[in-house]
């Protein structure tokens, strides 16, 4: 096992200089640059002055050259900053000289998406597995069907769209629940318990809107995975033997039904970035999904790149997770690695 471990990893390295050097290729295929973004904001700019823009974030050399020095950062954990006007490290807050702290763009965004995902995910998974195997269980009835028909709707429907009405049914035509950011304009004066609440009222419609997709997709495959299992022969035999029908689902079948959704478990971290854009764009949440979205229209390669990366390193990791969780929880599985 350990030493299926360390291959593993190993392997990770050249796997994410890989993706790496095909995202930074992909990147530079857009046409423009960071000079012809802030040159909209000054049609008075020169040609000359874009061109010494050029020069100082080095785009003025070849694709491979700019991947070198890149990659050599890289190496040192400096991502570099932002081509944006603030100057903005990308992952690390640094000090300057007069000891000022400029506090990393992904530090301050990556915590807030992670929030936002996480909670997601327990949603997702939670809910996904009891409407499953009442799904499973309920075969053919007004229940099983209800559920399928919330789950295609869930497929079908378009977050954003879905975002938008619900911001204006709960936010502007009744005042429910706040509509964009994360805290309220006099969130410093309340107490603890009332900037909580707060904080989980603005949560309410990004985590409902980032879970409704998982949510339907994985409760169709918590129900085909019940079908199947339900049929097995052993399953059979435990009803012969006289055992409660709650045992037989909940013990025997359940258990064997969600083993395959270690797998998806380890795949969704890729998912705590990259599945929250349109949530985080719409409701103005300064987390990675809008800073991402944000860092694309302004061509800042820097912060492209960073995000880029740890979603890289983060969808490697799901990887090995997934495949370590299946070897931990399948022994027919564990006994093949440790061979």
């Amino acid at each position: 096992m350990i030493t299926y471990l360390i291959k593993r990893i190993m392997w990770m390295i050249p796997m994410l200089i890989g993706i790496s050097l095909i995202s930074f290729f992909i990147m530079h295929l857009a046409p423009g640059d960071i000079t012809s973004t802030e040159a909209s904001f000054n049609p008075k700019a020169s040609e000359e002055s874009r061109q010494r823009l050029r020069e100082t974030y080095n785009l003025d050399k070849p694709v491979m050259v700019q991947y070198g020095l890149w990659l050599k950062r890289i190496v040192q954990l400096d991502f570099g900053s932002s081509f944006a006007s603030h100057q903005r490290p990308v992952l690390w807050q640094v000090k300057d000289k007069n000891g000022n702290i400029s506090k990393g763009l992904i530090q301050e965004a990556l915590p807030i998406t992670l929030l936002i995902n996480l909670f997601g995910i327990v949603i997702i998974f939670t809910i996904s597995i009891i409407l499953g195997t009442l799904s499973a269980v309920k075969k053919n009835t007004w229940v099983d069907k209800a559920i399928t028909l919330f789950v295609f709707i869930g497929f079908a429907i378009p977050g954003f769209w879905l975002a938008l009405l619900l911001m204006y049914w709960t936010g502007v035509n009744h005042q429910w629940l706040p509509i964009s950011g994360l805290h309220s304009l006099n969130y410093q004066n309340l107490s603890m318990f009332s900037q909580l609440i707060d904080l989980l009222k603005h949560l309410v419609l990004p985590v409902f809107i980032s879970s409704l997709s998982g949510l339907a997709g994985i409760s169709l495959y918590v129900r085909n995975g019940m079908l199947e299992i339900l049929n097995q022969d052993f399953i059979t035999t435990a009803r012969s033997k006289g055992l409660n029908e709650k045992k037989v689902i909940f013990i025997h079948a359940l258990k064997n039904a969600i083993l395959p959704l270690i797998t998806i478990v380890g795949l969704s971290i890729p998912g705590l970035i990259g599945g929250s854009v349109i949530a985080e764009s719409i409701f103005s949440i300064p987390g990675m999904g809008k800073l991402f979205y944000d860092s694309v229209l302004m061509r800042d390669f820097p912060v492209i790149m960073g995000i880029l990366t740890i979603g890289s390193v983060l969808t490697l990791i799901g990887n090995l997770i997934a495949d370590l969780g299946y070897a931990w929880a399948d022994p027919r599985v564990r006994k093949g690695i440790i061979k």
